[in-house]
């Protein structure tokens, strides 16, 4: 009657780290846990494509917030 449960996929982990408030999760099987390891060329054309330039955006890039 007591069925035998599968053995489990490796899962991810909680890892404590010295001196630090946060734990941190082992990286799951089979995936790349380096963020910024992907193609270069994706992120740069992601972050160059612009609308065209309006008659103010020189003004508001200069301009600083008053919280600065």
């Amino acid at each position: 009657m007591a069925e035998q449960p599968e053995p489990a996929a490796p899962q991810q982990r909680v890892v404590r780290v010295p001196g630090s408030r946060r734990a941190r999760l082992t990286p799951v099987p089979g995936t790349d846990p380096d963020p910024e390891s992907g193609p270069a060329a994706v992120e740069k054309t992601a972050r160059t494509v612009r609308g065209p330039k309006g008659p103010n955006d020189d003004q508001l890039m200069q301009d600083v917030p008053p919280h600065y």
